[in-house]
Protein backbone atom coordinates (compact mmCIF):
# COMPACT_ATOMS: atom_id res chain seq x y z
CA UNK A 1 0.00 0.00 0.00
CA UNK A 2 1.24 3.48 -0.86
CA UNK A 3 2.22 5.18 2.40
CA UNK A 4 2.45 8.68 0.88
CA UNK A 5 1.06 11.71 2.68
CA UNK A 6 -2.73 11.63 2.31
CA UNK A 7 -3.57 15.19 3.34
CA UNK A 8 -3.90 18.10 0.95
CA UNK A 9 -0.56 19.79 0.42
CA UNK A 10 -0.07 23.57 0.43
CA UNK A 11 0.83 25.32 -2.82
CA UNK A 12 4.38 25.98 -1.60
CA UNK A 13 4.99 22.24 -1.22
CA UNK A 14 3.49 21.55 -4.65
CA UNK A 15 5.79 24.17 -6.14
CA UNK A 16 8.83 22.57 -4.50
CA UNK A 17 7.76 19.13 -5.70
CA UNK A 18 7.39 20.42 -9.26
CA UNK A 19 10.84 22.06 -9.12
CA UNK A 20 12.37 18.79 -7.87
CA UNK A 21 10.79 16.83 -10.74
CA UNK A 22 12.10 19.39 -13.23
CA UNK A 23 15.61 19.04 -11.75
CA UNK A 24 15.33 15.26 -12.07
CA UNK A 25 14.33 15.68 -15.71
CA UNK A 26 17.34 17.90 -16.43
CA UNK A 27 19.50 15.01 -15.17
CA UNK A 28 17.42 12.53 -17.18
CA UNK A 29 17.81 14.63 -20.33
CA UNK A 30 21.59 14.89 -19.90
CA UNK A 31 21.96 11.12 -19.57
CA UNK A 32 19.50 10.31 -22.36
CA UNK A 33 21.17 12.60 -24.92
CA UNK A 34 24.73 11.46 -24.19
CA UNK A 35 24.78 8.13 -26.00
CA UNK A 36 24.55 9.49 -29.55
CA UNK A 37 27.53 11.90 -29.34
CA UNK A 38 29.61 9.31 -27.44
CA UNK A 39 28.73 6.25 -29.52
CA UNK A 40 31.91 6.39 -31.60
CA UNK A 41 33.97 6.90 -28.42
CA UNK A 42 32.34 3.90 -26.74
CA UNK A 43 32.97 1.88 -29.92
CA UNK A 44 36.67 2.81 -29.66
CA UNK A 45 36.75 1.90 -25.96
CA UNK A 46 35.34 -1.55 -26.73
CA UNK A 47 37.16 -2.10 -30.06
CA UNK A 48 33.86 -2.58 -31.89
CA UNK A 49 32.22 -1.24 -35.05
CA UNK A 50 29.22 1.06 -35.35
CA UNK A 51 26.81 -1.80 -36.12
CA UNK A 52 27.97 -3.67 -33.01
CA UNK A 53 27.91 -0.55 -30.86
CA UNK A 54 24.32 0.15 -31.93
CA UNK A 55 23.37 -2.72 -29.60
CA UNK A 56 23.98 -0.24 -26.80
CA UNK A 57 20.79 1.61 -27.81
CA UNK A 58 18.92 -1.67 -27.53
CA UNK A 59 20.41 -2.55 -24.14
CA UNK A 60 19.64 0.84 -22.62
CA UNK A 61 16.12 0.85 -24.06
CA UNK A 62 15.49 -2.67 -22.76
CA UNK A 63 16.49 -1.47 -19.30
CA UNK A 64 14.23 1.53 -19.76
CA UNK A 65 11.35 -0.79 -20.68
CA UNK A 66 11.90 -2.91 -17.56
CA UNK A 67 12.18 0.19 -15.41
CA UNK A 68 8.97 1.60 -16.87
CA UNK A 69 7.01 -1.60 -16.31
CA UNK A 70 8.32 -2.33 -12.83
CA UNK A 71 8.46 1.31 -11.74
CA UNK A 72 4.89 1.94 -12.83
CA UNK A 73 3.64 -0.73 -10.44
CA UNK A 74 5.94 0.34 -7.62
CA UNK A 75 4.76 3.96 -7.66
CA UNK A 76 1.23 2.68 -6.89
CA UNK A 77 2.53 0.81 -3.85
CA UNK A 78 5.38 2.77 -2.23
CA UNK A 79 6.32 6.40 -1.64
CA UNK A 80 7.39 7.98 -4.89
CA UNK A 81 10.26 10.21 -3.83
CA UNK A 82 12.52 7.57 -2.21
CA UNK A 83 11.95 5.34 -5.25
CA UNK A 84 12.86 8.11 -7.69
CA UNK A 85 15.91 9.08 -5.58
CA UNK A 86 17.18 5.49 -5.59
CA UNK A 87 16.75 5.30 -9.38
CA UNK A 88 18.74 8.52 -9.86
CA UNK A 89 21.59 7.20 -7.68
CA UNK A 90 21.58 3.95 -9.65
CA UNK A 91 21.88 5.95 -12.89
CA UNK A 92 24.81 7.99 -11.56
CA UNK A 93 26.82 4.97 -10.39
CA UNK A 94 26.22 2.90 -13.53
CA UNK A 95 26.92 5.85 -15.83
CA UNK A 96 30.26 6.58 -14.17
CA UNK A 97 31.29 2.94 -14.66
CA UNK A 98 30.28 2.95 -18.34
CA UNK A 99 33.13 5.32 -19.20
CA UNK A 100 35.89 2.83 -18.36
CA UNK A 101 34.53 -0.56 -19.48
CA UNK A 102 36.54 -2.16 -22.33
CA UNK A 103 34.13 -5.01 -23.20
CA UNK A 104 31.02 -4.38 -25.28
CA UNK A 105 28.91 -7.06 -23.55
CA UNK A 106 29.64 -5.65 -20.09
CA UNK A 107 29.07 -2.09 -21.29
CA UNK A 108 25.69 -3.16 -22.69
CA UNK A 109 24.81 -4.67 -19.30
CA UNK A 110 25.76 -1.46 -17.47
CA UNK A 111 23.76 0.66 -19.91
CA UNK A 112 20.81 -1.67 -19.34
CA UNK A 113 21.09 -0.67 -15.65
CA UNK A 114 21.25 3.00 -16.67
CA UNK A 115 18.08 2.47 -18.71
CA UNK A 116 16.42 0.76 -15.73
CA UNK A 117 16.98 3.93 -13.70
CA UNK A 118 15.88 6.17 -16.57
CA UNK A 119 12.59 4.32 -17.01
CA UNK A 120 11.84 4.49 -13.29
CA UNK A 121 12.59 8.22 -13.11
CA UNK A 122 10.62 8.99 -16.28
CA UNK A 123 7.50 7.12 -15.15
CA UNK A 124 7.76 8.65 -11.69
CA UNK A 125 8.18 12.23 -12.85
CA UNK A 126 5.14 12.03 -15.12
CA UNK A 127 2.87 10.13 -12.72
CA UNK A 128 3.79 12.18 -9.64
CA UNK A 129 3.32 15.46 -11.51
CA UNK A 130 -0.17 14.37 -12.58
CA UNK A 131 -0.97 13.45 -8.96
CA UNK A 132 0.22 16.88 -7.78
CA UNK A 133 -1.64 19.02 -10.34
CA UNK A 134 -4.48 16.74 -11.56
CA UNK A 135 -6.65 18.36 -14.28
CA UNK A 136 -4.40 21.46 -14.36
CA UNK A 137 -1.34 19.40 -15.31
CA UNK A 138 -1.13 20.50 -18.99
CA UNK A 139 1.30 23.45 -18.76
CA UNK A 140 3.23 21.81 -15.91
CA UNK A 141 3.69 18.69 -18.03
CA UNK A 142 5.07 20.76 -20.90
CA UNK A 143 7.38 22.55 -18.45
CA UNK A 144 8.62 19.21 -17.09
CA UNK A 145 9.56 18.01 -20.56
CA UNK A 146 11.06 21.40 -21.37
CA UNK A 147 13.59 20.74 -18.61
CA UNK A 148 14.26 17.29 -20.04
CA UNK A 149 15.06 19.05 -23.32
CA UNK A 150 17.26 21.55 -21.48
CA UNK A 151 19.33 18.70 -20.03
CA UNK A 152 19.48 17.04 -23.45
CA UNK A 153 20.64 20.34 -24.95
CA UNK A 154 23.46 20.76 -22.42
CA UNK A 155 24.70 17.17 -22.64
CA UNK A 156 26.24 17.18 -26.17
CA UNK A 157 27.83 20.59 -25.48
CA UNK A 158 29.51 19.22 -22.35
CA UNK A 159 30.58 16.10 -24.22
CA UNK A 160 32.06 18.17 -27.09
CA UNK A 161 34.02 20.38 -24.69
CA UNK A 162 35.48 17.48 -22.69
CA UNK A 163 36.37 15.55 -25.85
CA UNK A 164 37.99 18.67 -27.28
CA UNK A 165 40.14 19.14 -24.17
CA UNK A 166 40.94 15.53 -23.23
CA UNK A 167 40.51 13.68 -26.52
CA UNK A 168 38.22 11.13 -24.86
CA UNK A 169 34.70 10.76 -23.42
CA UNK A 170 35.65 9.50 -19.93
CA UNK A 171 35.57 12.84 -18.10
CA UNK A 172 32.31 13.76 -19.82
CA UNK A 173 30.66 10.65 -18.35
CA UNK A 174 32.06 11.29 -14.87
CA UNK A 175 30.94 14.93 -14.78
CA UNK A 176 27.43 14.06 -16.00
CA UNK A 177 27.19 11.41 -13.27
CA UNK A 178 28.26 13.93 -10.61
CA UNK A 179 25.64 16.44 -11.75
CA UNK A 180 22.88 13.94 -10.93
CA UNK A 181 23.80 13.56 -7.26
CA UNK A 182 22.16 16.68 -5.70
CA UNK A 183 18.70 15.80 -7.05
CA UNK A 184 18.03 12.70 -4.88
CA UNK A 185 18.90 14.73 -1.77
CA UNK A 186 16.24 17.31 -2.67
CA UNK A 187 13.60 14.66 -3.39
CA UNK A 188 14.15 12.91 -0.05
CA UNK A 189 13.34 16.14 1.83
CA UNK A 190 9.87 16.49 0.25
CA UNK A 191 6.64 14.55 0.91
CA UNK A 192 5.52 12.19 -1.85
CA UNK A 193 2.17 12.84 -3.56
CA UNK A 194 -0.30 10.01 -4.08
CA UNK A 195 -3.01 9.03 -6.54
CA UNK A 196 -6.29 10.56 -5.38
CA UNK A 197 -8.21 9.13 -8.35
CA UNK A 198 -10.31 6.83 -6.18
CA UNK A 199 -11.10 9.56 -3.64
CA UNK A 200 -11.96 12.57 -5.75
CA UNK A 201 -15.18 13.13 -7.70
CA UNK A 202 -14.63 12.31 -11.35
CA UNK A 203 -16.91 13.66 -14.07
CA UNK A 204 -19.26 11.20 -15.78
CA UNK A 205 -17.63 11.07 -19.24
CA UNK A 206 -14.28 10.22 -17.67
CA UNK A 207 -15.81 7.55 -15.45
CA UNK A 208 -17.59 5.92 -18.37
CA UNK A 209 -14.42 5.99 -20.50
CA UNK A 210 -12.28 4.56 -17.71
CA UNK A 211 -14.27 1.32 -17.67
CA UNK A 212 -13.04 0.31 -21.12
CA UNK A 213 -9.89 2.35 -21.48
CA UNK A 214 -7.44 -0.41 -22.34
CA UNK A 215 -7.89 0.12 -26.08
CA UNK A 216 -7.08 3.77 -25.50
CA UNK A 217 -4.03 2.80 -23.42
CA UNK A 218 -2.78 0.60 -26.29
CA UNK A 219 -3.19 3.35 -28.91
CA UNK A 220 -1.49 5.94 -26.70
CA UNK A 221 1.36 3.51 -26.00
CA UNK A 222 1.68 2.88 -29.76
CA UNK A 223 1.83 6.65 -30.42
CA UNK A 224 4.58 6.93 -27.81
CA UNK A 225 6.39 3.95 -29.37
CA UNK A 226 6.53 5.76 -32.71
CA UNK A 227 7.26 9.21 -31.28
CA UNK A 228 10.12 8.09 -29.02
CA UNK A 229 11.47 5.90 -31.81
CA UNK A 230 11.71 8.99 -34.01
CA UNK A 231 13.18 11.16 -31.24
CA UNK A 232 15.81 8.67 -30.07
CA UNK A 233 16.52 7.55 -33.62
CA UNK A 234 17.13 11.10 -34.83
CA UNK A 235 18.88 12.36 -31.68
CA UNK A 236 21.01 9.25 -31.43
CA UNK A 237 22.07 8.99 -35.09
CA UNK A 238 22.27 12.58 -36.39
CA UNK A 239 25.87 12.79 -35.07
CA UNK A 240 27.02 9.66 -36.92
CA UNK A 241 24.88 10.58 -39.95
CA UNK A 242 26.58 13.96 -40.39
CA UNK A 243 30.10 12.61 -39.78
CA UNK A 244 29.72 9.61 -42.11
CA UNK A 245 28.35 11.76 -44.95
CA UNK A 246 31.36 14.06 -44.52
CA UNK A 247 29.14 17.05 -43.71
CA UNK A 248 30.78 17.75 -40.33
CA UNK A 249 33.64 16.70 -38.07
CA UNK A 250 32.94 15.26 -34.62
CA UNK A 251 32.89 18.61 -32.81
CA UNK A 252 30.49 20.22 -35.30
CA UNK A 253 28.33 17.09 -35.30
CA UNK A 254 28.09 17.29 -31.49
CA UNK A 255 26.80 20.85 -31.84
CA UNK A 256 24.36 19.61 -34.47
CA UNK A 257 23.07 17.14 -31.89
CA UNK A 258 22.74 20.04 -29.44
CA UNK A 259 20.77 21.97 -32.05
CA UNK A 260 18.26 19.12 -32.19
CA UNK A 261 17.82 19.05 -28.43
CA UNK A 262 17.93 22.84 -28.26
CA UNK A 263 15.13 23.26 -30.79
CA UNK A 264 13.16 20.58 -28.95
CA UNK A 265 13.69 22.54 -25.72
CA UNK A 266 12.63 25.81 -27.35
CA UNK A 267 9.51 24.16 -28.74
CA UNK A 268 8.60 22.82 -25.29
CA UNK A 269 9.08 26.27 -23.78
CA UNK A 270 6.74 27.83 -26.34
CA UNK A 271 4.25 25.00 -25.88
CA UNK A 272 3.70 25.85 -22.20
CA UNK A 273 1.31 28.77 -22.97
CA UNK A 274 -0.02 26.95 -26.06
CA UNK A 275 -1.09 24.01 -23.88
CA UNK A 276 -3.51 26.37 -22.12
CA UNK A 277 -4.99 27.77 -25.36
CA UNK A 278 -4.99 24.89 -27.86
CA UNK A 279 -6.55 21.45 -27.76
CA UNK A 280 -4.04 18.58 -27.47
CA UNK A 281 -5.41 17.11 -30.72
CA UNK A 282 -4.49 20.26 -32.65
CA UNK A 283 -0.97 20.40 -31.25
CA UNK A 284 -0.33 16.74 -32.01
CA UNK A 285 -1.42 16.95 -35.66
CA UNK A 286 0.50 20.17 -36.38
CA UNK A 287 3.70 18.87 -34.83
CA UNK A 288 3.69 15.56 -36.70
CA UNK A 289 3.11 17.35 -40.01
CA UNK A 290 5.99 19.72 -39.24
CA UNK A 291 8.25 16.74 -38.60
CA UNK A 292 7.30 15.19 -41.95
CA UNK A 293 8.21 18.43 -43.76
CA UNK A 294 11.55 18.77 -41.93
CA UNK A 295 12.73 15.21 -42.59
CA UNK A 296 11.60 15.47 -46.22
CA UNK A 297 13.81 18.57 -46.64
CA UNK A 298 16.86 16.59 -45.50
CA UNK A 299 16.02 13.78 -47.93
CA UNK A 300 15.55 16.17 -50.84
CA UNK A 301 18.98 17.81 -50.23
CA UNK A 302 21.10 15.05 -48.65
CA UNK A 303 24.45 16.66 -49.49
CA UNK A 304 23.58 20.10 -48.15
CA UNK A 305 24.85 20.99 -44.67
CA UNK A 306 22.40 23.90 -44.62
CA UNK A 307 19.49 21.50 -45.20
CA UNK A 308 20.76 19.30 -42.37
CA UNK A 309 20.93 22.27 -39.97
CA UNK A 310 17.47 23.53 -40.97
CA UNK A 311 15.96 20.03 -40.97
CA UNK A 312 17.49 19.20 -37.60
CA UNK A 313 16.04 22.35 -36.07
CA UNK A 314 12.68 21.63 -37.69
CA UNK A 315 12.48 18.04 -36.47
CA UNK A 316 13.37 18.99 -32.90
CA UNK A 317 10.99 21.96 -32.84
CA UNK A 318 8.16 20.02 -34.48
CA UNK A 319 8.15 17.00 -32.17
CA UNK A 320 9.00 19.00 -29.05
CA UNK A 321 5.64 18.84 -27.28
CA UNK A 322 4.40 15.48 -28.58
CA UNK A 323 5.26 13.49 -25.47
CA UNK A 324 3.84 15.83 -22.80
CA UNK A 325 0.80 16.58 -24.97
CA UNK A 326 0.00 12.88 -25.36
CA UNK A 327 0.27 12.41 -21.58
CA UNK A 328 -1.97 15.45 -20.98
CA UNK A 329 -4.44 14.07 -23.53
CA UNK A 330 -4.45 10.74 -21.68
CA UNK A 331 -5.09 12.49 -18.34
CA UNK A 332 -8.20 14.09 -19.80
CA UNK A 333 -9.56 10.70 -20.87
CA UNK A 334 -8.73 8.34 -17.99
CA UNK A 335 -7.41 8.00 -14.47
CA UNK A 336 -3.62 8.00 -14.58
CA UNK A 337 -2.20 5.41 -12.18
CA UNK A 338 1.40 4.32 -11.87
CA UNK A 339 0.52 1.12 -13.72
CA UNK A 340 -1.09 2.97 -16.64
CA UNK A 341 1.85 5.38 -16.82
CA UNK A 342 4.20 2.41 -16.79
CA UNK A 343 2.38 0.86 -19.76
CA UNK A 344 2.71 4.13 -21.66
CA UNK A 345 6.42 4.08 -21.02
CA UNK A 346 6.73 0.45 -22.04
CA UNK A 347 5.52 1.64 -25.43
CA UNK A 348 7.93 4.55 -25.49
CA UNK A 349 10.90 2.46 -24.35
CA UNK A 350 10.13 -0.21 -26.94
CA UNK A 351 10.21 2.50 -29.61
CA UNK A 352 13.51 3.83 -28.30
CA UNK A 353 14.86 0.29 -28.42
CA UNK A 354 13.55 -0.70 -31.85
CA UNK A 355 13.94 2.26 -34.23
CA UNK A 356 17.60 3.15 -33.42
CA UNK A 357 18.46 -0.56 -33.63
CA UNK A 358 16.85 -0.84 -37.08
CA UNK A 359 18.79 2.21 -38.23
CA UNK A 360 22.00 0.72 -36.84
CA UNK A 361 21.54 -2.53 -38.74
CA UNK A 362 20.80 -0.74 -42.02
CA UNK A 363 23.30 2.09 -41.64
CA UNK A 364 26.40 0.36 -43.04
CA UNK A 365 24.86 -1.88 -45.75
CA UNK A 366 22.47 0.80 -47.13
CA UNK A 367 24.34 3.96 -46.24
CA UNK A 368 23.68 6.82 -43.80
CA UNK A 369 20.68 8.20 -45.73
CA UNK A 370 18.64 5.26 -44.47
CA UNK A 371 18.52 7.15 -41.16
CA UNK A 372 16.17 9.81 -42.52
CA UNK A 373 14.08 7.34 -44.51
CA UNK A 374 13.50 5.31 -41.34
CA UNK A 375 12.52 8.46 -39.41
CA UNK A 376 10.12 9.55 -42.18
CA UNK A 377 8.36 6.18 -42.33
CA UNK A 378 8.09 6.15 -38.53
CA UNK A 379 6.49 9.61 -38.40
CA UNK A 380 4.04 8.85 -41.22
CA UNK A 381 2.85 5.74 -39.37
CA UNK A 382 2.56 7.84 -36.20
CA UNK A 383 0.34 10.30 -38.07
CA UNK A 384 -1.97 7.46 -39.11
CA UNK A 385 -2.10 6.02 -35.57
CA UNK A 386 -2.92 9.47 -34.17
CA UNK A 387 -5.92 9.78 -36.51
CA UNK A 388 -7.15 6.37 -35.30
CA UNK A 389 -6.55 7.37 -31.67
CA UNK A 390 -8.55 10.60 -31.96
CA UNK A 391 -11.42 8.82 -33.72
CA UNK A 392 -11.46 6.02 -31.13
CA UNK A 393 -11.39 8.52 -28.28
CA UNK A 394 -14.35 10.45 -29.68
CA UNK A 395 -16.38 7.24 -30.05
CA UNK A 396 -15.67 6.33 -26.44
CA UNK A 397 -16.60 9.68 -24.91
CA UNK A 398 -19.59 10.58 -27.08
CA UNK A 399 -22.03 8.02 -25.59
CA UNK A 400 -21.05 9.05 -22.05
CA UNK A 401 -21.59 12.73 -22.83
CA UNK A 402 -24.97 11.96 -24.40
CA UNK A 403 -26.06 10.06 -21.27
CA UNK A 404 -24.93 12.93 -19.06
CA UNK A 405 -26.97 15.42 -21.13
CA UNK A 406 -30.05 13.19 -21.00
CA UNK A 407 -29.68 12.82 -17.23
CA UNK A 408 -29.53 16.61 -16.95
Amino acid sequence: MNTSVKTALPERVKTNQTIAYCAAFIALGMISASLGPTLTGLARHTSSGIAQASWLFTARSLGYLLGSLGGGRLYDRVRGHPLMAAALLLMAVAFSLAAVIPWLWLLALVLLVVGLGEGTVDVGGNALLVWVHRSRVGPYMNALHFFFGLGALLSPILVAQFVLRSGDITWAYWVLALLILPVPLVLLRLPSPHDEGEEEAIDRPRQETNGRHWGLVFLIALCLFLYVGAEVGFGGWIFTYAVTLGLADETVAAYLTSLFWGSLTLGRLLSIPLAVRLRPQTLLLVELLGCVVSVSLMLLFPGSLAAVWIGTFGVGFSISALFPTIISFAESRMRITGQVTGLFFVGSSAGGMTVPRIIGQLFEPLGPRVTMWAILVDVLIALGVLVVLLSFSRRMTKPAISRQESDG
